[in-house]
């Protein structure tokens, strides 16, 4: 079995050794937030489920497992007497694609998985992933694709591609990363993620061609997790069948793994600046690697962008003799309200306007990625003038849509709401929508990033919208050192504004405290907000804290 960089192997037959490692066994040494940022819990059984405190806000003693998943909701007869540490109901039966036994093979699998190249580590090829889909029968070529590349709003973009294409009637197959809590996340089926079972059936169903891979590497470079991940979710597709599949690119675009598939539709979200090591110091620099998964005779649907990315892009489009939809030309959005719950929309669309759209997402980078998304479906159906989607069914897609982690409201008084927002473009977005649409009395963020991320920049955008800062980390190794943000926070805030805390539980604790005390005894406490951001991995953690199941 390979070793990690320290030289240690896990041993795969006792789960105590997986404590203080990933949330499924994985040394937590990724280095970005868009490519598995691996929730790395420490007791995953424990300290995941609130530690002696047992949660947040009224949540269960034993909250959820990180590494198990949600403790389940127990059933009962009314007139039962419980025990005090009881839950409510029946214990999940053993043998379940999701039960416990099930949850234990997923974690060997993981463990071995993260014994690999991280996923943030790469050597720039599709010589490995070529070999392996080969292999396998080419399940990448099995159904037609519609690829998904930017810098942010990927996730609910793809997520909202899913939720249309199925509508329409179409079995779809969904592949995104970075997960929030569990890795079942990234390999959907019919919009929900498949089971641990499948999951680890699916390793050990092309093990044998990642060895082959292997072994023939002439570099002696062995296939990284991401790469063999996304091999499992090309056959995963494969065997359902799919009749289409959306796939959310993971770093980069030409040389990601996923960039094996041959798009029917490229879709490409706002380009920023991100990941320079890999992808360049400038958004034009990343717009190039990017416009690679724009393929010859493919249809390119392109988000908003700035003057000099969209130029590289329709240079590659003109490139590859590529069909070009662009919003604010093409398509997009004609008017927008704030509603209940989200907001209503017109959208303007390849084949028409598309009117009475009610999308359950805040923010206009939110009703952007829906134009964007509802402009990729008909690319894909052949929209075009005088030939449009049914709109009743498009409005039904929207209204249905989710996205965990995306200013989602876990808990109701005070709100706290989670966003994933891990860049300062990110953060300017939900500032934005936070301004727009939130009436706060009080607003208190709890933030945790990573080491290489631009927390002055996102400190920077969080500013102006709310009354005080909370800095903690989450439990990645990743994170960046307390006193380090700390120290950022208060140049931004200054010292009377920011409270540091040393883990995320106590740091949310403290935000809540702090929202429902006022120096003003007329001032009402109604009306306060939490706001926990900066990291995918701190927001994937909060969500388990509230026991929230993963989606």
């Amino acid at each position: 079995m390979p070793q990690d960089e320290t030289g240690r192997r896990p041993d795969l037959s006792d789960l105590d050794s997986f404590a203080g490692v990933d949330e499924l066994g994985a040394e937590g040494y990724e280095d970005s937030d868009d490519h598995d940022p691996e929730l790395d819990a420490r007791d995953t059984a424990f300290e995941a489920g609130g530690g002696s405190r047992g949660g947040i806000g009224g949540v269960g003693q034993l909250g959820d497992n990180l590494a198990t998943g949600p403790v389940p909701d127990l059933s009962v007869p009314e007139d039962t007497e419980l025990h005090e540490l009881d839950d409510q109901g029946e214990p999940e039966v053993h043998g379940s694609p999701d039960g416990p036994e099930a949850r234990r093979e997923l974690m060997a699998v993981e463990a071995e998985l993260n014994q690999r190249w991280p996923e943030t580590k790469i050597e720039p090829s599709l010589t490995r992933i070529s070999a392996l889909t080969q292999l396998l029968g080419e399940p990448n070529h099995g159904y037609p694709v519609l690829h998904v590349a930017g810098t942010n709003g990927k996730g609910s973009t793809a997520r909202m591609i899913d939720a249309l294409l199925t509508r329409m009637g179409l079995r779809v197959g969904r592949y995104t990363s970075p997960h929030l809590q569990l890795v079942t996340e990234r390999i959907a089926l019919d919009g929900r993620p498949i089971s641990a079972a499948r999951y680890a059936e699916l390793w050990h169903d092309i093990a044998p061609y990642v060895s082959m891979v292997d072994g023939a590497s002439a570099d002696g470079v062995e296939m990284s997790k991401f790469e063999i991940l996304t091999g499992m979710a090309f056959a995963a597709f494969a065997d359902a069948p799919v009749e289409a599949a959306v796939i959310e690119a993971g770093l980069g675009g030409a040389w990601d793994a996923t960039n094996v598939a041959d798009a029917y539709v490229a879709v490409i979200t706002p380009i920023g600046v991100d990941h320079v090591e890999y992808l360049g110091p400038d958004a034009v620099s990343a717009a190039r690697e990017k416009a690679g998964i724009i393929k010859p005779g493919s249809v390119a649907v392109i988000a908003e962008q700035d003057p000099e990315v969209q130029k590289v892009l329709l240079e590659r489009a003109v490139e590859v003799d590529a069909a070009v939809a662009r919003a604010g030309s093409e398509f997009g959005v004609l008017e927008r309200e704030v509603a209940v719950g989200g907001q209503l929309l017109k959208l303007q669309g390849l084949g028409g306007v598309y009117d009475d759209i009610f999308l359950p997402l805040h923010g206009a980078h939110q009703a952007a990625n829906a134009a964007l998304a509802l402009a990729a479906v008909e690319a894909f159906f052949g929209a075009g003038k005088d030939k449009q989607l049914v709109v009743e069914a498009v409005r039904e897609a929207f209204a249905e849509v989710e996205t965990p982690g995306r200013l989602e409201r876990v808990r109701a008084a005070p709100a706290v709401m989670i966003d994933a927002a891990h860049n300062p473009h990110g953060a300017r977005a939900l500032a934005a929508t936070v301004a727009e649409e939130f009436a706060f009395r009080r607003l208190v963020a709890v933030v945790g990033v990573m080491a290489e991320k631009d927390a002055q920049g996102i400190l920077d955008a969080l500013e102006p919208v709310v009354s005080d800062i909370v800095v903690t980390r989450n439990s990645s190794p990743r994170a960046m050192p307390l006193e380090e943000l700390n120290q950022l926070a208060i140049s931004v805030f200054g010292e009377d504004r920011v409270v540091a805390e040393t883990d995320l539980e106590t740091a949310i604790e403290t935000a809540i405290a702090l929202v429902e005390t006022s120096d003003d005894p007329e001032e009402p406490l109604a009306g306060g907000g939490v706001l926990v951001t900066g990291s995918v991995v701190t927001v994937g953690e909060t969500r388990t804290l509230f026991g929230k199941e993963p989606a």
